[in-house]
């Protein structure tokens, strides 16, 4: 019976089968083919790889018989060459890791190579068919050479140089480009360099150019904007070569060009379109392909296109066609032929103008731009386009409708012109639709110009117009959560509860209904909702929404078939007391389901006992029990008792599947697996697992090690591996030792992958060698949080290559970007006025973090200084002279809004707040002067709090943060998604927060007994401020369902007490607690008495949630044992605060530095302190693991299978 092949590093084997040593050595040379004499003078050489291309070549034509092995060897003894079997091992173990380490040797070797050799590898870079090499008992693997070739640090960059300088020559051109395709698009677009350009071959056939245009055009949004240009030259050199142009009158830019040029066709100059034949535009339009080509021209200028659209009318093309208008692509957008329009062809435009929203300027997900609004009265009443325009202004929405400021800072605005632009244009366009009808008339054929339509407009809408509208509305993005309210409630104002059918029909604007409805349908109809495509659009739904719907489901008794239905992370909601008490459960119903770690570690447990292997659960074998492999989920839930009790074979077998979803570990997992894998097969153990192991362990790295070292911990995120600052600079520093603090090199920067984000100031701006800095740049790009002195030292770096900005072009301002924040106010003054819509478009792109103050502020400046600064004709009192802000300048601002002055909020026009509000609530940066003075503004324009309806509430986002507690009981809290949308903010005082839970009871009229679990989730922080008895009076049946909703808040000791014990009464006493009720809990097990936790095994200490860990209170904290503090696990260590530490005696603080370091819990395997542990790689391979680090790097240049037999 045979065994699972084992993966071999070594090509030696080919001369061990079948026991060659008890074989009669034939005479030498006797009967051995040429190519493998040639074969066996490499090996005597040392050059294995060639021997390796030379075997692959032999067997492509050959059989392999069992006695070649033997010939090979009798040659090498007749040449007296003393092979024994372990030196030989070492030798071809060595000489091919130096070349997955160094691939700048690699580089070498395949450039020495003879011409059959180098064909040999670039074949088996191309060949998909074929991947086994099958030579009796061995099998080399070309499929996974391949595969892995092209996935390792700096092997690609060796064969992408190599392939342009020798591939060219040997193989065919087209060969020699999927070649080059290949290794491009596994380096997303990192290779393509400026200096790429000048080295790319100009007699290439003119199918393999097209093929390598395709690729360039394929990697477009991945390439700077200097190599952009620099490829747009090299091919529109080629295409001018092989023009037919005679002279200059006549231009070079045929149909046929314009395809193969693709995007790149917005870099042609204004020029070089205008003189585009008619007959050569008209061909261009009338391929079946050209709109697909045109839809893609997402950064194309409002001068470019207007020249197309220009070129296009001459031809024979009718633009007021409605077939041509559908061919026009992303140049619809600026389409200016409105003379005579009528409203049939006015309402195909808008609707091709949905596609408007992929232009760059509105990328990041952004579906919708424009929301139409305007004053008093109707838009078909104003007179002239200019009196639609003056009215016609935006607001900037998510595709989901639901606002927030991580989307809103991803939006790009690339260019003033085009935003301008599509205003009018859309103005006009929904003027001339609406000519003579009424909005209840035309607002099914208005496209994605609805989202325009203001509260008021909406609210005049009968519901048969909404009713009769809804194809259209339902697929409409960028509604905002106010419109999806009112139009949901008008579509169901004939409904008491929604049906299935109805609720089917409204595709984006599901997340209008209400809490309380989705409750009140029947659970028949919800489980066909999430059956249905509409499905699709339960993530939009609050927490609240989803309780609500979860609620229904599982009163329904049925949990089974409920549970099944719930997809992705709507999964999440279900509670850990629905999960224990469904006796049924299996793996089918984990299929596509995002999982809480709790519910992980509860579902693992629960189905390794059906199972005799659990680690089975692991494994995506046919017929095993699945999940794992599905979404990786499951692996959240194996605690470091399931890891311990897996065999050797069965650990070695089954890490990489733990290693493909690292994302998902903790970090105590990951230290659990790294000191599993120091047990069983420390020789082999990834290099990245040492740096979850205590800060001494990384001395065990030898100098001869480093560079596996490096990769393997480059690839993966050392933030998330290492918690602790003294463990992470004792990684920085072996590190640095590595490297030597100096990048000589491109290699080196693959090699370091993710690390050169933490290298520190001193290497960056000294220890980056020239060559290197611009594919090091390239990196530092990506890196979510550098310290000030590393944006100290790239700001130097950045001027020592690029001089001043004064002096920067568009290229360099568009490729240095995510820099600009880098440098000062008066450094950035020139970039502000050469490229005011760079710069903006680079704070629009900044997200995650407010920017520099100084930064935002040369954004405030750039827009104002570029914008009309009319006063208003009739100011209110006080604003006299004052430029108060425009739709515009809000728009345009995002974060920068944070720097209006309060008096120029308060001096704001009435309809600039209203089509603004959401924009202004969204901002992180406002202080509370400003927010007060919104909130001014606020009751200025909608009266007093008590006339405010939910819409208004939920479209202030942080405004209502200036709300007293007297104006939030003057609030309408009767509906539970109002009390949501406010408890969505963070920032309440304990009086503002009581307020708000008030209101809701006083409004809705329910009592604290009443609340259902969708009231407690929707109540949020207000639940805090609730008292002792108040607490108790919440139902069980409710409580138990949201405890891990309940348990992300951070409420006051004495209230997470009061909640600890509803949790007692649910999971029993603390000492019946499993780590999954722990992990459930959150926050709550921080109401924990100090008996109680002293009476905690020390292993479930690790499943505390960091949040809970820094809200036990201090006097508490340091009752905890020295066992239960050293059991803490890396992250929970992490989260101890300074007020905690300062109450820990010195043995306890030793504990909690064992915790952060990694220390083994269980002594007996750690190393003692004095000791220096010892890790020495080896070239065996314990039974089923990997013979060298080779495959954790992910890169082995040979993989040979051995094909063993009991």
């Amino acid at each position: 019976m045979s065994q699972e092949p084992r993966t071999y590093f070594l090509f030696l084997f080919l001369f061990l089968s079948h026991g060659v040593a008890s074989h009669r050595v034939p005479d030498s040379r006797q009967d051995l083919h040429p190519l493998l004499q040639k074969m066996a003078e490499e090996i005597i050489d040392g050059s294995y790889l060639n021997a390796l291309l030379d075997l692959i070549q032999f067997q492509s034509s050959h059989g392999w018989t069992a006695d070649l092995s033997h010939r090979i060897l009798a040659y090498l003894n007749s040449r007296n060459v003393a092979f024994t079997i372990p030196s030989l091992q070492a030798a071809v173990e060595h000489h091919l890791e130096q070349r997955l380490y160094q691939p700048q040797k690699l580089l070498e070797d395949l450039r020495e190579t003879d011409a059959q050799q180098f064909c040999t590898a670039m074949k088996c870079l191309l060949e998909d068919k074929k991947d086994l090499l099958e030579l009796e008992d061995i099998v080399i693997d070309l499929g996974e050479i391949r595969k892995q070739a092209l996935q390792s640090p700096g092997v690609n960059r060796s064969l992408f140089l190599i392939t342009l300088e020798r591939c060219f020559q040997v193989l065919n051109s087209l060969e020699c480009v999927e070649i080059l395709g290949r290794v491009l698009r596994g380096s997303s677009g990192s290779l393509l360099q400026l200096d790429i350009a000048e080295k790319l071959p100009r007699d290439l056939r003119e199918d393999a150019f097209k093929n390598l245009s395709a690729v360039f055009k394929d990697l477009y949004d991945q390439t700077s904007a200097h190599s952009q240009r620099a490829l747009y030259s090299w091919m529109t050199g080629i295409l001018q070569t092989s023009s037919k142009a005679t002279d200059d009158s006549v231009s070079w830019v045929s149909a046929e060009n314009l395809w193969i040029l693709g995007r790149y066709m917005v870099h042609l100059s204004f020029e070089e379109i205008v003189k585009i034949s008619p007959l050569e535009i008209g061909l261009f339009i009338s391929y079946d392909n050209a709109t697909k080509l045109l839809d893609t021209v997402y950064d194309i200028t409002p001068e470019l296109a207007q020249a197309f659209l220009e070129r296009i009318s001459s031809s024979s093309f009718d633009v007021r066609n409605t077939s041509t208008i559908h061919r026009l692509g992303l140049l619809v957008c600026f389409y200016d032929d409105l003379d005579l329009l009528d409203a049939a062809v006015a309402q195909v435009l808008l609707h091709q103008m949905i596609k408007c929203s992929h232009l760059r300027g509105f990328q990041a997900g952004v579906q919708q731009m424009w929301k139409l609004s305007r004053w008093e009265g109707n838009l078909q009443n104003l007179e002239t386009p200019e009196a639609v325009t003056a009215f016609f202004h935006f607001t900037l929405l998510p595709p989901s409708g639901h606002f927030s400021i991580a989307w809103y800072t991803g939006v790009h605005i690339s260019d003033r012109n085009t935003l301008f632009l599509q205003l009018q244009l859309k103005a006009h366009l929904l003027d001339i639709a609406m000519e003579n009808q009424t909005l209840n008339e035309t607002l099914g054929s208005l496209s994605d110009a609805v989202v325009g339509l203001t509260h008021s407009q909406l609210e005049s809408l009968s519901p048969e117009a909404v009713h009769g509208a809804m194809s259209t509305l339902n697929q409409v993005s960028g509604w905002t959560k106010s419109q999806v309210i009112i139009l949901s409630a008008k579509y169901l104002a004939h409904e008491k509860v929604p049906s299935f059918y109805n609720v089917s029909q409204m595709g984006v604007l599901l997340a209008g209904i209400g809490t309380q409805a989705f409750y009140g349908m029947d659970c028949r109809d919800l489980l066909q909702v999430l059956r249905s495509t509409v499905s699709l659009h339960v993530s939009d739904l609050s927490p609240a929404q989803k309780q609500g719907v979860l609620s229904k489901m599982i009163e329904a008794g049925d949990t089974t078939s409920g549970l099944v239905e719930i997809q992705g992370a709507f999964f999440k909601e279900v509670s850990l007391f629905d999960l224990r008490r469904e006796p049924g459960f299996n793996t089918t119903v984990l299929k596509e389901k995002e999982l809480r770690r709790s519910q992980a570690l509860f579902l693992y447990e629960l189905l390794s006992k059906s199972t005799r292997r659990p680690e089975e659960l692991l494994s995506p074998a046919p017929g095993s029990l699945v999940l794992f492999s599905s979404t990786g989920q499951l692996v959240k839930g194996v605690t470091c008792s399931h890891i311990d009790a897996m065999s050797a074979d069965s650990f070695l077998t089954h890490f990489h599947y733990f290693e493909n979803n690292l994302s998902l570990l903790s970090p105590y997992q990951v230290n659990c697996l790294a000191w599993k894998y120091w047990e069983v097969s420390r020789s082999s153990m990834p290099p990245f697992l040492l740096t979850a192991l205590p800060a001494r362990y990384l001395a065990s790295v030898p100098a001869s090690q480093c560079v596996p070292f490096l990769i393997s911990l480059g690839k993966s995120q050392l933030d998330s591996l290492v918690l602790d600052s003294h463990k992470k600079n004792s990684v920085l520093r072996k590190v640095q030792q590595c490297l030597d603090n100096f990048i000589a090199d491109e290699y080196a920067v693959d090699i370091v992958g993710k690390l050169l984000c933490h290298l520190p100031a001193a290497v960056l701006h000294r220890g980056v060698s020239t060559p290197a800095w611009a594919t090091a740049l390239h990196g530092l790009r990506d890196c979510p949080d550098l310290s000030p002195e590393q944006k100290a030292a790239v700001r130097l770096r950045l001027l020592e290559q690029y001089g001043l900005p004064q002096n920067w072009t568009a290229e360099t301002t568009k490729d240095l970007g995510p820099f600009l924040v880098l440098f000062s106010a008066d450094e950035l003054s020139s970039v502000a006025t050469k490229f005011p819509d760079i710069l903006q478009q680079t704070a629009s792109k900044i997200a995650g973090t407010v920017p520099p103050q100084e930064f935002l502020w040369v954004v405030f400046d750039s827009v104002r200084n570029n914008s009309e600064k009319s006063p208003s004709s009739a100011p209110s009192p006080g604003c006299h002279g004052v430029i108060a802000p425009s739709s515009g300048d809000i728009f345009k601002l995002a974060e920068a809004n944070a720097c209006w002055a309060p008096q120029d909020l308060l001096c704001m026009e009435e309809q600039t707040f209203i089509r603004s509000v959401e924009l202004l609530g969204a901002v992180r940066g406002f202080s509370l002067p400003q927010l007060m003075t919104l909130k001014e503004k606020a009751l200025q324009v909608w009266d007093m709090p008590s006339y405010w309806k939910e819409y208004h509430i939920i479209s202030l986002g942080r405004i209502a943060l200036a709300l007293n507690e007297c104006e939030l009981q003057q609030l309408d809290l009767s509906s539970i998604d109002t009390v949501a949308s406010l408890s969505r903010q963070t920032e309440w005082t304990l009086g503002q927060a009581k307020s708000i839970l008030q209101g809701f009871l006083e409004d809705s009229g329910y009592s604290i007994q009443d609340l259902k679990s969708f009231h407690l989730v929707g109540l949020g922080t207000a639940l805090c401020t609730m008292n002792v008895t108040e607490i108790s009076l919440i139902k069980i049946s409710e409580f138990r369902v949201v405890v891990a909703r309940i348990g992300t808040l951070l409420c006051s000791t004495h209230v997470l007490a009061e909640f600890k014990r509803k949790a007692e009464v649910v999971f029993g006493h603390p000492t019946k607690w499993s780590s999954s009720v722990l992990q459930e809990l959150g926050t709550i097990a921080a109401g924990l008495t100090k008996e109680e936790l002293q009476m905690l095994d020390k292993d479930l200490m690790p499943y505390f949630q960091p949040s809970a860990i820094k809200c036990l209170p201090d006097e508490i904290f340091k009752e905890l044992s020295m066992e239960q503090i050293a059991s803490l696990g890396p992250e929970n260590a992490a989260a101890v605060t300074p007020a905690q530490r300062r109450q820990l005696s010195m043995l306890q603080l030793q504990s909690l530095q064992r915790a952060l370091d990694g220390a083994n819990t269980r002594s007996w395997l750690d190393t003692p302190p004095s000791a220096s542990p010892t890790w020495t790689p080896s070239s065996g391979s314990p039974p089923g693991g990997p013979v060298t680090w080779g495959p954790w790097l992910g890169c082995p240049l040979l993989v040979l299978l051995h094909k063993t037999m009991w």
